[in-house]
């Protein structure tokens, strides 16, 4: 398995839940997204094992492109899965930026293909085209991609989008991987012509397994099979009396005029995965844990993913060994502060996933001689947070 970390820079991150998204206002926030703290959250990850970390697209955050590129000099190993949508920019472009970023990162770029789910903020960019069209787009703009990617001289009269004689000077090396994730069954169709990975949000083991398969199906008819991943926040802790405490905080900061200003605004979400989300959440404070460890409190004020693994260190393995069971090898994970969480996930789960037999770091330091190191404790003893 898999597991990437998430930076947030959509203005900051706080002690409580950030809103915003999908068409929304963001919420309050305590830490500027600055480089200097982003690196932190960078060099933190990849130290703990992460092999990636999802930069988000939109109206509501810093352009990823350039963030991801400023940080990647602040940083080693880490990959950066840049979210972005094809709509935005030409083909031929953004196949020539994936190739200046894989080359000069040393292959450290990963793509995660957002076609768009709200029209009002779509057409902030520009873009005044419909779901459907977007998703048609999105199939046409990955096919120029990936030819120009493996060198080809590409031509093509499509019905969005037209290139002539086109030839990329610099092929990024390695190609980036696709992520990609929808709900709809046009999502669907052109995840199984395109995508290296299947995103999903995090709903329940069952509901993830059924979704799943339709991919799987999808793609079979194109003769191809994906890597499937999902899309968390987690509250990881020694106990699971603590990390419920701590879901119970979050709440706590949540006020029902907030709940009800972000919940009409997610309900006007043209993503079929938002309503997923909605559905899981109902807009209410009851009712939140909605498979055993699987909490839907986030979702109540942030658009997107809107779910957490909540529980000690063991519960959330187990959680984790049922979503893999499913087929899920790959998980993109959050947390609130997303430094110190990522301390808890990464000294708490992931060693024990390690003893489990599912997971070995990606790039293990040998022991050092000398004094033995004193375990973890709490992050907020040993991590700087500026």
């Amino acid at each position: 398995m898999k597991f990437h970390w998430f930076l947030p820079t959509n203005g900051g991150d706080s002690r409580t839940v950030v809103g915003g998204g999908h068409g929304v206002s963001a919420g309050a926030w305590s830490r500027p997204a600055s480089v200097p703290y982003l690196g932190q959250i960078a060099r933190s990850a990849e130290q703990l094992g992460f092999e990636a970390a999802l930069t988000p697209t939109g109206a509501w955050c810093a352009d990823a492109w350039v963030s991801t590129a400023m940080l990647s000099s602040v940083s080693e190993r880490l990959k950066f899965l840049v979210a972005f949508r094809p709509g935005a920019t030409a083909p031929y472009l953004s196949a020539q930026m994936a190739g200046t970023f894989q080359n000069l990162s040393g292959g450290r770029l990963l793509l995660n293909v957002v076609t768009g789910g709200e029209d009002a903020e779509q057409a902030m960019f520009g873009d005044f085209s419909t779901k459907e069209e977007r998703y048609a787009r999105a199939d046409e703009f990955l096919e120029i991609v990936r030819r120009l990617w493996t060198g080809e001289t590409v031509n093509f009269d499509g019905q969005y989008l037209s290139v002539k004689d086109a030839t990329l000077q610099q092929i990024p090396d390695p190609i980036p991987e696709i992520y990609f994730g929808g709900s709809s069954p046009a999502g669907i169709a052109v995840a199984a012509k395109h995508a290296d990975v299947y995103l999903t949000w995090g709903e329940p083991p069952e509901a993830v397994a059924e979704k799943i398969d339709r991919v799987r199906r999808a793609a079979a008819e194109h003769g191809r099979e994906l890597t499937y991943g999902i899309r968390l926040h987690t509250i990881a802790r020694d106990t699971s009396e603590a990390a419920w405490a701590e879901a119970d905080r979050l709440l706590e900061h949540i006020s029902d005029d907030d709940i009800s200003r972000i919940q009409t605004g997610l309900k006007r979400s043209a993503s079929e995965g938002q309503q997923r989300m909605l559905a899981l959440n109902k807009g209410s404070r009851d009712g939140l844990e909605i498979y055993p460890n699987l909490w839907a409190g986030i979702g109540l004020v942030r658009g997107g993913a809107g779910t957490a693994m909540v529980g000690s260190y063991s519960e959330i393995a187990d959680l984790v060994e049922a979503y893999h069971a499913v087929g899920i090898d790959e998980f993109v994970l959050s947390g609130y502060p997303h430094l110190e969480e990522a301390y808890w996930f990464g000294e708490g789960v992931l060693p024990e996933l390690t003893r489990r037999g599912l997971w070995e770091h990606p790039d293990p330091v040998p022991p050092r001689s000398g004094p033995v190191a004193v375990p973890f404790g709490s992050p907020a003893r040993s991590v700087s947070a500026s």
